[in-house]
């Protein structure tokens, strides 16, 4: 459908004089104000057809051409592909939400039945049939095994007997202390009770703190809850372990001469394709059946795709020699690993925090 364009030179937005069909000074496009709804409609397919273009444009080289697309984007060419920031947005979230995903049900036995079957015998041989069902992948069978108790129907099948899993104070508080001491008070009674060599640290009384208090205000909802919000500050935290892995970068390679927002577009391109790459090898572990025996191949193969995909994206960005580039590689796996683990922990304490 044709554009209408306006007759006049002057840019609705800014005043500036145009020279074309779009403002030289603010980028908008020179078009009637009162249109119809098919040019009202046309423009917004458009838009987003645009979109769609340059992200299929970008997808090629972002996982086949490693550091391709940050040499593009500081050379200038950037028009025919998605912004680096907009593109991790975009990829984070389909693959937060494919990491995150939860409630495997791949089988459903009884559910016409009125009366619940929970007989040791009956939880036995569910269990058989699920991790031996051909169909289901391996992906699912661990997502299940994971999980403390998972349904199927009326029937509810519990991983183990042990009586401490219904403590409403949740599988995690487990970790740090074995107490039973039902409030924070009564923790610090008892703790006042030992030894001084036998009292928790204060890292672990910070824990139990607010492990308490998550579990008088939900009650047993505390695992729950804590989990969800722990999920929901995952991805904030990759905003702070960005910068931290584009820092990195510049110490590693500072006789480069690289400016830090250059090492920050690497790094950007770098985690849209490890989270692009790894959402498709999830799902493509979730629709594969375990009979064909696919599964550790596929996973084996990603590790060493991912691990070719650094190695030549830092060749093709810091233009260093094989044995260099190697050393450099493994120099900063280990400082980013520490990173990221720090990173992690400031999640869990700012989680802990935010319940009032």
């Amino acid at each position: 459908m044709k554009k209408h364009y306006r007759k006049e030179n002057d840019c609705l937005n800014c005043g500036t004089t145009l020279a074309g069909k779009f403002c030289y000074n603010c980028g908008q496009e020179n078009l009637e104000v009162k249109e119809s709804f098919g040019h009202m409609m046309n423009h917004a397919v458009s838009d987003y057809f645009h979109f769609d273009h340059q992200f299929f444009h970008t997808l090629k080289p972002l996982l086949f051409k490693p550091g391709y697309l940050t040499n593009e984007y500081m050379a200038g060419r950037r028009v025919q592909y998605l912004h680096p920031i907009k593109m991790y947005i975009f990829i984070s979230i389909v693959y937060f939400l494919l990491l995150f995903k939860s409630g495997h049900e791949p089988v459903k036995i009884n559910s016409n039945s009125k009366k619940p079957a929970n007989t040791q015998k009956t939880i036995d041989s569910v269990n058989k049939k699920i991790l031996k069902d051909p169909n289901i992948s391996v992906y699912a069978k661990k997502a299940m095994v994971k999980n403390e108790t998972f349904k199927y129907g009326p029937i509810v099948v519990k991983k183990n007997n042990n009586k401490d899993d219904d403590d409403n104070s949740g599988g995690y508080s487990k970790a740090f202390t074995n107490h039973h001491d039902t409030t924070y008070q009564q923790y610090l009674n008892t703790q006042k009770k030992l030894p001084p060599s036998e009292r928790d640290d204060f890292y672990t009384q910070f824990v139990n703190k607010r492990m308490f208090a998550y579990k008088a205000k939900y009650g047993s909802r505390a695992n729950e809850v804590f989990l969800e919000e722990l999920k929901h500050n995952i991805p904030k935290m990759m905003f702070v372990l960005l910068p931290l892995v584009a820092l990195i970068l510049r110490v590693t390679f500072w006789r480069n001469k690289k400016f830090y927002v250059e090492h920050l577009i690497y790094t950007f391109h770098l985690h849209c394709f490890l989270f692009l790459f790894l959402a498709v090898i999830m799902l493509l572990q979730m629709v594969l059946p375990d009979s064909w025996g696919l599964t550790d191949w596929l996973s084996g193969l990603s590790t060493l795709y991912i691990m070719w995909y650094i190695y030549r994206s830092l060749r093709v960005m810091y233009y260093r020699s094989r044995f260099r580039t190697i050393t450099k590689m493994i120099g900063m796996s280990f400082i980013y690993l520490v990173a990221f683990v720090f990173c992690v922990l400031l999640v869990f304490v700012v989680t802990g925090l935010t319940v009032a």
